[in-house]
């Protein structure tokens, strides 16, 4: 049978009296972040801290839906503000996963996720029984007030768990994202003439006689990017950087371009891409297949030997590249000076190397977070976990690529584009917020950092490119690099140029993926209106494009995050009980996270599940300090770690603490007459001394 509710829906939508002093309130619409043990946390801009909601006082919401709270405007115990919800004003659109439980005629949606606690009552038609024990998706609709659990319906059905398909399907419906094209997408996709007419090659710059070749992935299909180099005297270089033309064959107003505005990005999981252009144009047409004639939107630059621009050109081209390398290929050529295209190599490498200490010299900040990968079989299973690591092919790619988004957004936005810029899509990186970086000082301050006061926000990134050097390769290292992106605003699409600050460009866009990112076909879109002498675009229904784009990026990250952490957890159920040597990746007042060395799997190690000592939470530093020992564990500490459970359902790994003897006489603390007569097993939580439960992962640092 299903699991009832454990929180109380009485009363009303409103605050509830309560005796003693009054408490200041605030009030606040934000989303719920709900948590498997059923309290909640609601994320705001407006409040520094998250405001913590109790299950009772959640009055029906759920994860995802958009609530006015009230709350205390001082803090409760110490560390958190707390509150109650008085309206949900909107349902979350997104659905919930779990399983189809029929018994009689009733039927449960059993539901896994760690963000819902809460099974939901579906109704189903005779159909719909064959799927008794299905992986399905359900959207709630309802919780009434007297209704043990919320009401919804199904939406799909998914196929049966544990299937590779099943599980990554489930990923994708869950952050309301499509695996599959209606057939009519399919349809229009295939009525699009293959030939390049003459007419085509008429209107177009023709560089299929000039060197050209792509770098990719060794398992990539869509090759939308390629260089082209041409030595024009000695010391001058035409360096060509050609975009695969998408908006040649999608047409504004067409399904398929309303599918890719819908879809916005295409998704990159474990173990497939889903899209956002149906096959024949993403692998096709559009892809930048060697030796085969392309259209393009191409930048192309006249360059010195110190790779400074002389001259810029932008239009419409057709190219035939030359040779298809993977970066392995590319890396060897640079690394032995031999191979295919060699001098082309060579030289590109040499001037995208001038490129990318130029950007740093100007303050760009070098985030090298180690990016790990989940190799699988044929059959999506996981087979090992290795880092993948950026070398030089890749930096040369990069640069070229940046340096094209750079000079489009400066031509149409820059200073020289007159005194009224015409409306653009930027990609935008703010400077950071003053608030959050002192916090950020005061959090390596305890790991016996510091950064030195600056005045202006190029000299807080010189600061962090030297604090990320300093720590470079100490344990420390990772956890300092992940609270630095935490103080630095989110990358985003806007008409309002702020430039992108990790980057230090005043201008930038995203004008070379376009068969995987719908804003790349807005910005292609435009510079060819603008090219053409256009008048300034409406800003606001750009706006509207950029916000939703943004919005569906994040959604495609997030499904990324949760593919890698199932299959990282699959990877890691049969060796439940092995040890492992790992880091402290993150700290709340439940637990610590710990990644472990080699594969940077991460787990939890619980604080219930530590028998050796209490521990007290520093919220400042994001550390733990036993009660009895006086062992302090902070982020970035190395420890050892036993594997004890991997829980698919929940993406989620636990791990137990192998405790060292030797941190029992490390720093012992005074020991109370009470504190030592409590009999553990029976003593309550006071304070901040915790051995508590999971909590939400919100809080995660």
């Amino acid at each position: 049978m299903p699991r009832k509710k454990n929180q109380s829906r009485e009363g009303k939508n409103r605050p509830t009296k309560k005796g003693g002093a009054k408490q200041p309130k605030a009030e606040i619409t934000g989303k719920v972040m709900m948590t498997r043990e059923g309290y909640a946390f609601i994320a705001t801009e407006v409040v520094n801290s998250d405001i913590f909601i109790p299950a009772r006082k959640l009055r029906g919401a759920l994860h995802g839906d958009l609530v006015r709270v009230v709350y205390s405007e001082r803090k409760t115990g110490g560390s958190r503000r707390e509150g109650e919800v008085i309206e949900i004003v909107e349902r979350s659109k997104r659905p919930y996963i779990g399983v189809l439980q029929i018994v009689g005629d009733q039927a449960w949606v059993i539901t896994e996720g760690k963000n819902m606690p809460y099974d939901i009552r579906v109704e189903i038609q005779e159909s719909d029984k064959v799927h008794n024990g299905f992986k399905v998706a359900a959207m709630v609709d309802d919780w009434p007030r007297r209704s043990d659990e919320p009401i919804g319906h199904l939406i799909d059905v998914l196929g049966m768990p544990g299937d590779n398909n099943t599980e990554m399907h489930a990923i994708l419906t869950e952050f309301g994202l499509p695996y599959k094209f209606d057939p009519k997408v399919e349809r229009e996709a295939e009525q699009i003439p293959d030939e390049i007419t003459a007419q085509d090659i008429k209107e177009r710059r023709d560089f299929r006689g000039v060197t050209t070749f792509t770098i990719d992935p060794t398992d990539a299909k869509d090759f939308d990017d390629a260089l082209s180099l041409k030595e024009l005297s000695p010391g001058n270089w035409e360096v060509g950087v050609h975009i695969a033309d998408v908006t040649h064959y999608v047409r504004p107003g067409t399904t398929l371009d309303k599918e890719a505005l819908d879809r916005g990005t295409s998704v990159y999981l474990v173990d497939r891409t889903v899209p956002m252009l149906p096959e024949k144009l993403s692998n096709r047409l559009c892809s930048l297949r060697p030796r085969e004639e392309k259209l393009c939107f191409s930048a192309v630059f006249e360059m010195d030997e110190k790779s400074r621009v002389h001259k810029r050109w932008f239009g419409r081209t057709i190219i035939k590249s030359d040779y298809r390398f993977d970066y392995e290929q590319a890396q060897d050529i640079i690394e032995t000076q031999k191979g295919p295209l060699v001098n082309e190599m060579l030289k590109l490498h040499q001037l995208a190397k001038q490129l990318r200490e130029e950007r740093f010299r100007k303050g760009a900040i070098s985030f090298e977070r180690p990016e790990m990968k989940v190799e699988v079989d044929k059959d999506g299973k996981p087979t090992n976990i290795i880092q993948k690591i950026s070398k030089d092919s890749n930096w040369l790619i990069e640069e070229f690529m940046l340096l094209a988004n750079r000079e489009v957004a400066t031509l149409i936005g820059g200073k020289e584009a007159g005194a009224k810029a015409k409306t653009f899509v930027y990609r935008i990186h703010e400077e950071p917020n003053i608030d959050k970086i002192e916090a950020f000082r005061s959090f390596i301050s305890h790991l016996g950092y510091t950064m030195r006061p600056t005045k202006n926000p190029r000299e807080l990134s010189s600061e962090i490119n030297n604090l990320l050097a300093t720590a470079k390769g100490k344990p420390e290292e990772g956890s300092i690099e992940i609270m630095a992106l935490r103080s630095m605003a989110r990358a985003r699409y806007s008409t309002d140029n702020f430039g992108h600050y990790g980057l230090a460009f005043d201008y930038y866009t995203h004008f070379t993926s376009p068969i995987r990112r719908y804003p790349d076909m807005m910005v292609h879109r435009m510079l060819a209106h603008y090219l053409d002498k256009g008048k300034s675009l409406d800003k606001q229904s750009y706006e509207d494009k950029c916000k939703h784009s943004s919005e569906r990026e994040q959604l495609a990250t997030e499904a990324e995050r949760a593919s890698i952490k199932y299959k990282m957890v699959e990877f890691m159920q049969d060796k439940v009980g092995n040890i492992y040597d790992g880091n402290i990746s993150g700290i709340t007042e439940w637990g610590m996270f710990v990644e472990i060395a080699d594969t940077k799997v991460e787990g939890l190690v619980s604080l219930r599940d530590i028998k050796e000592d209490y521990f007290a939470f520093d919220e400042e530093s994001f550390s733990l300090t036993g009660r009895r020992s006086g062992k302090k564990f902070v982020l970035g500490y190395p420890v050892k770690i036993k594997v004890i459970k991997a829980n698919l359902e929940q993406k989620q790994l636990d791990y137990a603490l192998m405790w060292d003897d030797s941190w029992n006489n490390e720093n012992p603390q005074p020991q109370n007459e009470r504190y030592e007569q409590t009999d553990r097993s029976s003593r309550k939580r006071t304070g901040s001394f915790s051995r508590g439960g999971r909590g939400s992962r919100k809080s995660k640092s």
